[in-house]
C-alpha cells in the first residue's frame, strides 16, 4: 500500500459519518481520490433515487481528499457546489475527484458522481466543484 493510500485510509476510517453510511475508499493517488457507496434502501429518497444529501456527502468527502493530497496533508472543505444532472439510480455510486489547481493555501477540485447500474454501465448523475484548505 502506498504512503498516500495508507494516510487516506487512516483518515477515512476515523470518520464516524462515513462508517454510518457504509462508504468505502477506492483508489487514491497523488492526483485523484475515489469514494464509493453500494446503494441500499436507506440511501434513497421517496422516488427511489439516491438522496441528494448522500451524493453531496460523497462529493464533499472526495473533493476534500483530492484537495488534501494536493496540499500535502489534512484538509477541510472551504466551499463547494454541486449540480445534479440526472436522477441517481443504480447499485453503486462512485465519486471521482481531482485537484484542478493547487497552491499553498487552497486547492480547487472537481468531482464527478457516477452511478453504476446492474449491468456495470456508468452514468454521470452529478458534478461538483469545491475549494479545499489546509486544516488548522
Amino acid at each position: 500500500m502506498s504512503e498516500i493510500m495508507s494516510f487516506a485510509q487512516t483518515v477515512f476510517e476515523s470518520q464516524p459519518f462515513t462508517r454510518f453510511l457504509g462508504a468505502r475508499l477506492g483508489e487514491v493517488t497523488s492526483e485523484t481520490a475515489e469514494i464509493y457507496l453500494d446503494v441500499h434502501e436507506n440511501h434513497k429518497q421517496q422516488h427511489g433515487f439516491v438522496h441528494g444529501g448522500v451524493l453531496s456527502y460523497l462529493a464533499d468527502n472526495a473533493l476534500t481528499f483530492a484537495g488534501g493530497i494536493a496540499l500535502g496533508g489534512n484538509a477541510l472543505t472551504s466551499e463547494y457546489k454541486i449540480n445534479y444532472v440526472r436522477p441517481a439510480l443504480g447499485k453503486r455510486v462512485i465519486a471521482r475527484a481531482s485537484a484542478q489547481a493547487a497552491g499553498k493555501r487552497q486547492a480547487v477540485c472537481r468531482c464527478e458522481l457516477i452511478c453504476i447500474d446492474e449491468n456495470g454501465d456508468e452514468r454521470l448523475c452529478a458534478l461538483a466543484q469545491g475549494t479545499v484548505v489546509p486544516a488548522g
